[in-house]
């Protein structure tokens, strides 16, 4: 008979997404840093969007939804790659942080 599973079993704590990392390569940690600060600037810039007319740079008709959300989301990560507002910086040493604390 299946055996059941409580909710608070799936939980997991956030250093047990760090086993198994190389902690020597620090780069897939700036990766994942800046990855955030896109998806976080993605959401501010998609916010400052609404409300717009329709029309002008987004042009009209039934693509322009889809283009303004690709448009939005290439702004964010070109800032984001471009240094951001240090968002980036703050989570990668947190990210380093729990790495070393859960040796």
């Amino acid at each position: 008979m299946a055996e059941l599973v409580s909710p608070a079993s799936f939980q997991q704590s956030p250093l047990d997404t760090l086993r198994g990392v190389d902690r020597t390569n620090k780069t897939r940690v700036r990766e994942a840093a800046e990855e955030f600060e896109a998806v976080f600037l993605n959401t501010m810039l998609q916010n400052m969007f609404t409300g717009l007319e329709n029309g002008g740079t987004w042009g009209k008709g039934h693509g322009a939804d889809a283009w303004q959300s690709l448009l939005v989301d290439e702004y964010a990560r070109n800032i984001a790659a471009s240094g951001g507002i240090g968002l980036a910086d703050s989570v990668e040493r947190e990210l380093l942080a729990l790495q070393e604390g859960s040796r």
